[in-house]
């Protein structure tokens, strides 16, 4: 017997801006699609369940051949900095905003957008659609960027199909739908400023204050406030990047969210051999958006975004005021959570030296991020026959027993008791990240019509701080053909 999937009937408060901000239109239909994955974490924020066998609706709802109810599909328009050039006109060139439900936990809404779901009138040169391999990638690295606490938007499910799409060779298409409270981007604003069209830059503005931001009515300033926020939330976000190892790859304009969300998973990589010069996007040739960039790229962006609200704001000083703080933001948290990986609970002067020569130790040793400060929560003061599995990574092993004597200095200064420093850094060091060999041998297994490997990778990095002894073998040293496994800006 057929059931229709239980899905609440949509609204869509983006619909509700003028017809200038986006275009209503149908999703393009995926021919015989089939379920590859879905996240019962993000389901539960909006109070989905798992499809069941009988809700062949489903398939059809998420990959855009049929029109759920209440739902206005439409695509939004924005422009954008790629790059650090101004790009121009953008917008949804593949993705169709379905509509937002409430959320489960009574605290706003959540849109639904399904990206891949065929051409719109800002695709330019491309064909709107997703393909799996990165699909996939979108969908595993959303959700376990939210099990690390990471501010992201999520991913729901993801529905493939065996129509050809051409990128650099023939891949298969694929639509994941992703959620968010807003996907509203810095170049959201920008689109409205370089149109001079300052009306309508307000009519966004005051839609963000409203909807998502309304302790900053009452401001005196209230637009200033807005970028003050954002700009803190921004700067907050790229310590948390920084601090888990992640690198976006395309930190344009347009892929920087107003709710300082972690958007559009492109090119992104998990550090492994450490090298803060590294480049996860091969497209990135200059290294624009390497590691080590990722915080001054954050900067750089809000002062984009400041500019586009200079005419809202009222003044040059005024702006320059929202945007002063982006630096002591960044680096008060990102000391803060190098400090809780070290086990550290206090903060000393004498700190930074002590971390800068860690950081020097990994860099000139490549030395695998992750790894090492999962295992470095293990190390025990009084007995350094147990820094084996940490001192391992490292080659200039007279380096890191030279710095391990410091450490071990420091944490005695502070009385630090060896089993509770040990909970406390494997909770904020996790075990398991998303190792792109790991995503790769999801996507092949995929490719041949096995997703159980995809499942089985979600269900893992749902607990990334967990032993998990039975999946131990992801959480190793990645094998040696994983070094050249490369990700660009094409999918």
């Amino acid at each position: 017997m057929t059931q229709s999937y239980p899905l609440p009937p949509f609204e869509n408060r983006f619909a509700e801006l003028p017809p200038a901000f986006y275009t209503r239109l149908q999703p393009t239909p995926l021919p015989a699609p089939y379920l590859v994955g879905f996240s019962d974490a993000a389901a539960a924020t909006v109070g989905l369940p798992r499809p069941a066998d009988e809700h062949t609706d489903f398939l059809d709802i998420f990959a855009g051949n049929q029109v759920a109810p209440g739902s206005t599909p439409l695509s939004a328009v924005y422009s954008g900095h790629q790059f650090g050039v101004w790009a121009g006109q953008l917008g949804d060139g593949r993705a169709i905003t379905l509509g937002d439900l409430p959320a489960a936990d009574g605290q706003g809404r959540i849109e639904l957008q399904l990206k891949g779901a065929g051409m719109t009138p800002y695709s330019r040169m491309g064909d709107g659609r997703a393909v799996l391999r990165s699909s996939i990638r979108e969908f595993l690295c959303s959700e376990a960027m939210a099990a690390l606490g990471i501010p992201t938007t999520r991913a729901l499910t993801v529905i493939g199909s065996d129509q050809r799409v051409m990128r650099e060779a023939p891949e298969t298409a694929a639509v994941v739908t992703r959620m968010a409270p807003s996907f509203i981007r810095f170049g959201s604003f920008e689109h409205w400023y370089y149109n001079q069209r300052f009306d309508d830059l307000k009519i966004l503005a005051d839609t963000v204050l409203e909807q998502f931001y309304p302790e900053l009515l009452p401001e005196e300033n209230p637009y200033q406030a807005l970028l003050k926020e954002v700009t803190r939330r921004t700067a907050t976000l790229m310590a948390q990047w920084q601090a888990v190892g992640f690198m976006h790859g395309v930190m344009n304009t347009d892929n920087m969210s107003i709710l300082g969300l972690t958007l559009d998973y492109g090119p992104f990589g998990f550090m492994e051999a450490f090298d803060a010069r590294h480049i996860c996007n091969h497209t990135d040739s200059q290294g624009r958006y390497s590691y080590q960039m990722q915080p001054r790229i954050g900067q750089w962006n809000c002062f984009a975004l400041g500019q586009a609200m200079l005419p809202l704001i009222g003044s040059v000083e005024q702006t320059e005021a929202a945007l002063a703080d982006y630096e002591a933001i960044f680096q008060a948290r990102h000391a803060q959570l190098l400090h809780a990986k070290l086990g550290l609970r206090t903060q000393q002067p004498e700190d930074e030296q002590l971390i800068e020569a860690l950081f020097a130790i990994l860099q000139a040793n490549g030395v695998d991020f992750t790894l090492f400060f999962r295992r470095l929560g293990n190390l025990r003061i009084g007995n350094v026959a147990d820094d084996e599995p940490v001192r391992d990574l490292i080659l200039d092993r007279p380096a890191f027993d030279a710095w391990a004597v410091q450490y071990r200095a420091r944490l005695r200064a502070e009385d630090s008791d060896d089993d509770a420093r040990r909970l406390a850094m494997h909770a904020v060091n996790p075990k398991y990240v998303l190792r792109n060999y790991l995503a790769q041998d999801a996507i092949d297994r995929a490719l041949e019509k096995d997703f159980s490997e995809v499942a089985r990778l979600q269900q893992i990095l749902q607990h990334p701080f967990d032993e998990q002894p039975e999946f131990e073998r992801y959480a190793a040293l990645p094998p040696e053909w994983a070094r050249h496994l490369e990700v660009s800006c094409s999918s």
